[in-house]
């Protein structure tokens, strides 16, 4: 299982970009109910509805979401006390956590704490 936390994918959805081709390759993903509260709320709001789509269609894909939010909520405040990350970036390590997954993959940089600071799981960098 792998959980994926994409910042560039984001904000090209369908493209050709590299990055945007490795994050469609992970479809079986058991967890992005963070990833959807950072790709969508923009998109709906700007009235991008071709944007909407792509990602509607991308989170029916999910096998498995993440329950409950109080234990996800728990180990991520657990998580950025103990490596120093940020809110959202602690909810994805725990929510990786819960779920079990085998690695994290992010398109943060190498230098990121989520990236070079968590040892509870393996974190994957494919910036």
């Amino acid at each position: 299982m792998l959980s994926l936390l994409t910042k560039r994918f984001v904000s090209q959805p369908g493209g050709e970009d590299e990055i945007a081709f490795r994050a469609l390759e992970i479809l079986d993903d058991p967890n992005r109910e963070f990833v959807k509260l950072e790709v969508l709320p923009k998109p709906i709001h700007g009235k991008r509805q071709d944007e909407v789509d792509f990602y509607e269609t991308f989170f029916k894909q999910v096998a498995y979401w993440a329950q409950p939010l109080d234990e996800v909520f728990d180990v991520g405040l657990q998580q950025a006390k103990r490596h120093g990350l940020s809110a959202v970036d602690a909810l994805h390590v725990a929510a990786a956590l819960i779920t079990r997954a085998d690695d994290l993959i992010t398109t943060e940089k190498a230098a990121k704490p989520i990236v070079c600071r968590v040892t509870s799981i393996q974190v994957i960098s494919i910036e």
